[in-house]
């Protein structure tokens, strides 16, 4: 992966940053140094899958993130990097999920290896997990992370899990020591960290051992039919209850670093105890903070109350799905609806401020790690998404092309074909408008001390050249308001600006909007507002 080199004060500064991907490469890079051949190996990072299911937003966030990790690790050493997203496809179909079709299809393979079910979708792909495998990857592919793809269900059949699965074998008791005091008394009785795929029903079986032979690698166990079956443990015959999995996939590979969800503390826990068993060291690890639903409850991707990647690229660009999952990461938050508008406005203004923040500055800009220090040239051109949402209210059209006839006011020369991004993000403002905010637009009339201001305000910007920067009309606003409103209380006047013309709480800089808008249809606005017109309605 090919990466920009750092100046000396960008390195120096990089030692310093608390960018939170700058704080994990740094560890890293001390664990390296404290590891036998760590000065010379190939350092691995580490994503995993379930591929039971669609990919979610929990699986870009985890790659996303471990991406800025890579990109941070990257600018402050010369190792080579891997990252891979394993999926755990030889897992169990445990439950037929909701969202597919040929339903009663599955239920038929219920408990076999993901990637022994039959594809459902179609018969595009030898199996489900597989056909899921291949959607992982186009998701990823379509964000443009550069990853390497690996399957469980191949690295248990080619035999390179061999020699992990006879480690296990060899340190079983032990194993079974860290595992069984976690578990019920029932579950404890029945228990092996070993699932043997039964070979006369191709159903990963949870049962117990009736005798294991480390110097042969062998199991014995009762298969469904209550026959005793001897297999190896290597070659496919049989694969790892999840926690022991993680680890064995830790040791085999010699992952260096991985993060997980909050609630996978305990479970990381205990696969760091086996992988430290079997003669190996875990990875570094960075333990996120779980989103939260509408109502503040934590996101279930059974429950699906939670906001889809899909739903989120309706309204907004993907970079800024990607900030806000660079924000505060140890933090709970809201992953709604709302939270859409003020994620892209903080990315484009993280990416207006790029190029010219100082080295210290620029590390700890969320568009360096989204972008691995590279300023793209598609930015907005000063366009905010809060302006094309009330652009969009104003207008009272669903008509992009309209809005463009506005845009061009703003943005000389600008059109959808050479201004592709800006395009996007109004198309993604309209819809977000017409889903989101129309229905509770509230616009009020204004009171008297508000109505003068007002037509101070209409006469000022009847005055001024149409070719006036958005600057010089936010000065005017100001000025228009001193006149009215007492220094501490221009906040006010702008909050009757924005409740009596915008039928908003909030809203932009008032300079910008009347730049977008034209100046002339801003006034018609304020007269017809003066006039007691209702302005959620077209004129």
């Amino acid at each position: 992966m090919t990466s920009l080199a750092f100046t000396a004060e960008q390195v120096a500064a990089s030692e310093a940053s608390k960018a939170w991907p700058f704080e994990e490469a740094r560890r890293l890079i001390k664990r390296l140094e404290r590891l036998p051949g760590g000065a010379d190996k190939t350092v691995l990072f580490e994503t995993g899958y379930g591929p039971s299911g669609l990919p979610h937003i929990g699986t870009f966030g985890e790659v996303v993130r471990t991406t800025m990790v890579r990109h941070a690790f990257q600018r402050m050493s010369d190792l080579p990097t891997r990252l891979f997203c394993f999926s755990d496809d030889m897992d169990g179909l445990r439950k037929v999920p909701d969202n597919v079709p040929n339903k009663e299809m599955l239920a038929q393979h219920l408990g076999k290896p993901l990637t022994a079910v039959p594809d459902p979708f179609s018969n595009e792909h030898p199996s489900f997990g597989a056909a899921n495998n291949a959607r992982l990857r186009a998701f990823l592919d379509s964000f443009g992370f550069e990853y390497e793809f690996q399957s469980a269900t191949d690295w248990y059949k080619s035999g390179r899990f061999d020699k992990m699965l006879l480690a296990m074998l060899q340190h079983y008791d032990e194993v079974q020591a860290v595992m069984l005091p976690t578990l019920g008394e029932e579950r404890r009785a029945t228990y092996s960290i070993f699932l043997p795929i039964s070979p006369k029903t191709g159903r990963v079986l949870q049962v117990p051992l009736v005798k294991l032979d480390a110097d042969a690698g062998t199991i014995v166990y009762r298969d469904e039919d209550g026959t005793l079956v001897e297999t190896p443990v290597t070659g496919g015959n049989v694969k790892l209850q999840w926690k022991a999995d993680w680890a064995g996939r830790w040791f085999a590979l010699d992952v260096d670093y991985e993060m997980y969800g909050k609630d996978l503390i305990p479970s990381a826990e205990l696969s760091a105890k086996i992988v430290k068993i079997l003669g190996g060291k875990s990875p570094e690890g960075f333990n996120y903070e779980l989103f939260l639903d509408e109502e503040g409850k934590k996101i279930s991707k059974s429950k699906g109350n939670g906001l889809s990647v899909e739903e989120w690229l309706r309204y907004a660009p993907p970079e800024s799905l990607a900030l806000y999952m660079q924000q505060q990461p140890r933090r709970a938050k809201r992953l709604y609806f709302d939270v859409i508008p003020r994620a892209v406005d903080d990315y484009l203004s993280a990416v207006e401020k790029l190029p010219a923040d100082e080295p210290a500055k620029a590390l700890e800009n969320p568009a360096w790690h989204i972008h691995d220090g590279r300023a793209p040239a598609n930015t907005a051109a000063g366009v905010t998404f809060g302006m094309l949402l009330n652009l969009a209210g104003v207008a009272n059209t669903e008509d992009k092309d309209v809005l463009w006839q506005y845009l061009r006011r703003y943005v000389p020369g600008a059109t959808p074909e050479n201004a592709p991004y800006l395009d996007r993000l109004l198309a993604g403002a309209v819809a977000y408008y017409q889903d989101f905010v129309k229905a509770s637009k509230k616009f009020r009339l204004p009171n008297d001390k508000e109505r003068a201001a007002l037509q101070d305000l209409a006469a000022t910007l009847r005055k001024i050249d149409e070719t006036a920067t958005a600057e010089l009309i936010q000065d005017d606003v100001y000025e228009a308001g001193k006149r009215h409103f007492a220094k501490e209380e221009l906040r006010q006047w702008f909050k009757a600006l924005y409740e009596v013309l915008l039928g908003s709480e909030q809203g932009p800089r008032m300079g910008a909007f009347i730049k977008l808008y034209g100046r002339d249809n801003v006034v018609k606005l304020i007269e017809r507002a003066l006039a007691g017109e209702d302005l959620g309605k077209a004129a």
